[in-house]
């Protein structure tokens, strides 16, 4: 759940909101931060600061005690309900049915609950995705050792492509570099479990 709240919100950055050529043309020609190494630092560092950020409005705006109690209640029920229909179990998929109601207000009150906050933080995230970043980051601001464009079709690409960087007019420079939006994303899924586990905002019930 956590990573599913991460990646709307990076989902939602990549559509074209300003004007321009849209998520690939996020960066300047003449960033204020350069070099490959203080860039790819730097872009990590705002996505820490950025999560902490949407731990600490989450900490504040969500009851977590009732948030962990709806999950843990909506997750015995469905692998209840689950073990009830693979053993055929009629009666008690019956039993469990009339639950349902219950269960799916639980579940949408809980989608809301998870959902208030990134009302607050998405604001915020996105002046500074649009505004900030691009002024101070090139385009590309890290190299994969292999591409990572996994999801078919553009509307997803992380690094650039050969094509790309063999286009003169094209923001990439180099095969397999990765956009400023790109490096965001995997810092911020990289240290968004660790920064929830330890402000203890973690949907995580294990």
């Amino acid at each position: 759940m956590d990573f599913v709240l991460l990646f709307i919100d990076i989902v939602l950055l990549q559509f074209d909101i300003f004007g321009g050529e849209g998520r690939q043309a996020l960066g300047s020609d003449d960033p204020i931060i350069k070099g490959v190494v203080l860039a790819m630092l730097a872009v990590a560092g705002f996505g820490i600061l950025l999560n902490i950020f949407n731990a600490a409005v989450r900490k504040k705006m969500v009851d977590q005690v009732k948030l962990r109690r709806i999950m843990k209640e909506t997750r015995g029920w469905q692998k209840e309900r689950m073990a009830a229909m693979r053993a055929k179990d009629q009666a008690k998929v019956a039993e469990l049915g009339k639950k349902s109601s219950y269960m799916n207000k639980m579940s949408m009150e809980m989608m809301q609950m998870n959902m208030r906050p990134m009302l607050i933080t998405f604001v915020p995230l996105i002046l500074i995705f649009y505004f900030v970043l691009p002024q101070l980051f090139a385009y590309t601001v890290a190299v994969s050792p292999i591409p990572l464009n996994v999801i078919p079709g553009d509307i997803f690409q992380l690094t650039c492509t050969a094509e790309q960087a063999a286009d003169p007019e094209h923001v990439c420079t180099e095969e397999n570099a990765l956009y400023l939006w790109a490096w965001y994303f995997l810092s911020s899924i990289a240290f968004s479990g660790i920064i929830m586990r330890l402000t203890k905002t973690s949907m995580d019930l294990s």
